[in-house]
């Protein structure tokens, strides 16, 4: 059973090299495509709780596949062939791209005319058909921010707005970095010395500590790089091998602006006393 992220017709490929190797026939080695559906931070609970979907190559693949699983699910387990197996975990991720791209794109729009983004999202997720997410610095993670490629990649000519989306959600990065380095320059033109920048959140979403992909561990370097003195907090890792973290009081003790680009619990209702703030991750905090 092939439960990675993986191309379309992945699980026949495989098949075909392990039953050539091995001489047997497709009756008597049985292969199966399941994606995984577990949100980083709660996998295991989800891994027991979540409807599984299950591609056999033939009936009897599949049927043996659902019984393995339900010996530990009790989400349903719905039966399919192995290519709409396959495609359905890249769906599921590709749309959940585009949904934050939209946020992205409206948080980039409403910088240009200075209305909150957030109050804007508030008020137009009261229409009851209208669910409208919450920008970010970016799409990270080993999911999001890959698989949506694996559809756009087999058909670059019918995949326009997928592709759009994981641009719009890169562009974000860099649209962030780019304020940041900008209200840098003009703190330090102001104060006539040169500043220190502090940057929370290094994970690729809230209260998790991964960091795979993560367009806030990606700015938070590129500001390193670029010459800036960065103070950064992390609350979910120990360290890292090349950023050294703080505890979040100091940082804000010691910065001249505070960059919050991750909404981590731990920074909610934290005390700005009225520093500098860009707060790109609608962070509710006490000035």
């Amino acid at each position: 059973i092939l439960e990675s992220t993986s191309p379309i017709g992945s699980t026949e490929k495989i098949a075909e090299i392990i039953l050539n190797q091995t001489n047997c026939s497709i009756n008597e080695i049985h292969f199966a495509y399941c994606p995984e559906r577990v949100l980083p931070g709660d996998t295991l609970k989800e891994l027991i709780s979540n409807d599984r979907v299950i591609g056999g190559l033939t009936k009897l693949a599949s049927i043996k596949s659902k019984s393995f699983y339900q010996t530990f699910c009790k989400g349903e387990i719905h039966i399919t062939d192995a290519k709409t197996a396959e495609m359905s975990k890249l769906s599921e991720n590709a749309f959940r791209d585009i949904n934050i791209a939209y946020a992205n794109e409206l948080s980039m729009f409403c910088q240009k005319y200075s209305i909150d983004v957030y109050e804007l999202i508030n008020l137009t997720n009261k229409h009851p058909r209208v669910n409208i997410l919450t920008p970010g610095c970016g799409v990270g993670g080993h999911c999001i921010a890959i698989d949506p490629w694996f559809i756009a990649y087999a058909d670059p000519s019918n995949t326009n707005l997928i592709k759009t989306a994981r641009q719009v959600n890169n562009k974000k990065t860099a649209w962030i970095l780019e304020l940041v380095e900008n209200r840098a320059l003009s703190i330090k033109e102001k104060f006539k010395r040169e500043i220190t920048i502090g940057c929370f959140g290094l994970s690729f979403k809230p209260n998790i500590d991964d960091l795979r992909e993560s367009p806030a561990l990606k700015i938070t370097k590129e500001l390193i790089n670029k010459g800036f003195n960065i103070l950064s907090c992390e609350p979910n890792i120990k360290s890292h091998p090349d950023i050294e973290l703080r505890a979040s009081n100091v940082i804000v003790e010691q910065s001249d602006l505070l960059v919050f680009l991750v909404a981590h619990s731990e920074f909610r209702n934290m005390k700005t006393f009225k520093k500098e703030v860009i707060n790109v991750c609608g962070l509710k905090l006490d000035s």
